[in-house]
């Protein structure tokens, strides 16, 4: 018998999620770091849409450490600021699903109860 199987579906989803972000994240940062290279050297770039888009699907805490980091994307306010507005929305979704009794269903659905 093999391990995952013996293992409940409550472990291993959470787990498969972690990895996947992880990924996601791993592939964000390379996005960023890609994009700073194509604009250093003059050739194609990453559109601003696909760097947001990988941010919204949950890379963004990558997205923050390459602009960071890299020093890029910073001055360029549209995309700062649609970038700001992903970080605040991922981080005031789960508390407002903890803290707003009308969004009980979704709490529920969250953390399996």
């Amino acid at each position: 018998m093999n391990v995952i199987e013996t293992l409940p579906l409550a472990v291993i989803l959470p787990a498969a999620a972690l990895v996947a972000l992880t990924l996601l994240n791993i592939a964000t940062y390379m996005a960023f770091r890609h994009d700073k290279r194509c604009a250093i050297a003059g050739m194609w770039r990453v559109p601003e849409g696909t760097l947001l888009t990988l941010a919204l699907l949950g890379g963004w805490p990558a997205a923050k450490l390459a602009q960071r980091r890299l020093r890029h994307k910073t001055r360029k306010q549209p995309f700062a600021v649609l970038l700001n507005l992903i970080v605040l929305l991922w981080i005031s979704a789960p508390l407002a699903a903890l803290f707003w009794p009308w969004l009980a269903p979704l709490r529920r659905l969250a953390i399996g109860a």
